[in-house]
């Protein structure tokens, strides 16, 4: 509830109606010491309880296009595995879609990089050392979400930005940087849930074809999701194994978690771990090869 309630407050002030408020925030420009913001914080509550009342309905939807890099890890190796470069890019849970673009972003990892060199998204810092991009050809994407927003208007982008925490200006950076790729490259986000858009477009023969790798990608869902959603996405996956080439690439929490606190999301092709990244994105690191 506090990050509705903190996103709602973020969305005020983007769009410049609290500016006693802005100068504590670094997506607007503001530079001021944050532990001295509730003399200017309280009477934006106050103003606008009515609106942010209504912010509390509303989920997060952070969108982190860090997170591109481990599609972009699981993209080669599936690539790599199925010889097929032709990919269609399925993503339930897509939000905006943002991750669906991966092929127009730009990454620099440790001693590599990939993607074109005049990307609006450059994605820094990757490091994976030894990794090798693999050279795919993204013919089609499609995405999903329960709550789908457009985020090539106004109003979108300030709903992806606002669930950017203001003390994190390179995630905000990012983000809004992606949104320049999405308004030159708009993709198609459905309304529904993950498990039955998954088989819908599995049975669609678009794009099904033998020379086409039919990717699924989704990224920190399975925390969210009910385990029965999961569970029928994957069965909905293995069901198409025998009628067309599909591979699952996905970034989410071991299941189950260890009891350790070391632990990192993990990039899985398939039922395989090939890596581990944070929340955000960056940096990510390979498991060695066996």
């Amino acid at each position: 509830m506090q990050l509705r309630l903190l996103a709602g407050i973020h969305r005020i002030v983007l769009r410049g109606d609290a500016p006693e408020l802005a100068d504590f925030y670094p997506s607007v420009g503001g530079t001021a010491d944050r532990s001295a913001v509730w003399p200017a914080l309280e009477p934006v509550l106050r103003a606008h309880v009515p609106e942010l009342r209504a912010a509390l309905e509303v989920a997060p939807q952070t969108n982190g296009v860090g997170r591109s890099v481990a599609l972009l890890v699981g993209l080669s190796e599936a690539v790599r595995r199925t010889g097929l470069r032709r990919v269609r890019l399925l993503e339930p849970g897509a939000s905006a879609g943002l991750n669906l673009l991966v092929d127009h972003f730009r990454f620099e990892g440790d001693g590599w990089s990939a993607g074109p060199v005049t990307a609006s998204f450059v994605l820094k810092g990757c490091a994976a050392p030894g990794f090798v991009p693999a050279d795919f050809e993204v013919v089609a994407r499609r995405g999903c979400d329960l709550d789908p927003f457009d985020g090539t208007t106004d109003e979108g982008a300030a709903h992806l930005r606002s669930f950017i925490w203001p003390h994190m200006p390179e995630r905000d950076g990012r983000l809004v940087a992606a949104l320049t790729t999405l308004r030159e490259h708009p993709v198609t986000i459905d309304r529904a849930g993950a498990a039955d858009w998954v088989r819908e477009q599995l049975a669609s023969s678009e794009h099904g074809s033998d020379d086409v790798l039919t990717v699924v990608w989704h990224s920190i869902t399975r925390q969210y999701w009910p385990a029965a959603e999961c569970a029928s996405m994957i069965a909905a996956i293995d069901e198409a194994r025998s009628r067309l080439p599909v591979v699952r690439v996905a970034l989410e929490d071991p299941d189950p978690l260890p009891t350790t606190s070391t632990w990192r999301p993990q990039v899985e092709v398939d039922d395989d771990v090939i890596g581990h990244c944070t929340y955000h994105g960056p940096p990510l690191t390979l498991v060695p090869a066996h």
